[in-house]
């Protein structure tokens, strides 16, 4: 019986390890080991006995999970591994540009580079072919993509 308990507590403590130590190792040791302790459990108590441990010891899996789940990422050691920024603003939009002319840079068919506001940007025309030097637009900023008519 020692073993069995010794195994159990063993492999909840790796499970609960691995929540905060990279590769894998513990929680996998922590998986074995309560594989090992269930199979123990069926050999030294027989099938009635070792049915009671697999259900417990599924439950006990389950409730550990589900208060994980809850208090674990509000705690202060799950406060140390998320991350508080903001996933895929990278900051390009520039909508400030919408109204302002330039000079196409290069020929614009239909994409290329103008100069707006003295700097280089790079812009996509309505459809229309535009000249290297022709005035040009700006008539929307979508996303990264700045759409330029001929002025």
């Amino acid at each position: 019986m020692v073993l069995v308990v010794t195994l159990l507590l063993a492999g909840a403590i790796l499970l609960l390890a691995e929540t905060v130590l990279p590769g894998m190792i513990a929680g996998v040791l922590g998986v074995l080991c309560l594989i090992g302790g269930v199979t123990v459990g069926y050999q030294e108590f027989g099938a009635a006995t070792g049915n009671w441990i697999l259900l417990g010891t599924l439950a006990g899996l389950a409730v550990g999970f589900v208060l994980w789940v809850k208090y674990f990422p509000g705690s202060r050691i799950g406060r140390l591994y998320a991350s508080e920024g903001v996933v895929g603003d990278i900051g390009t939009e520039r909508p400030e540009l919408v109204g302002q002319t330039g000079v196409a840079h290069t020929a614009l068919r239909p994409a290329g580079v103008a100069l707006i506001g003295g700097q280089r940007v790079d812009v996509v025309t309505e459809g229309a072919m535009i000249e290297r030097g022709g005035p040009v637009q700006v008539v929307a900023v979508e996303g990264l993509r700045v759409v330029v008519r001929q002025a």
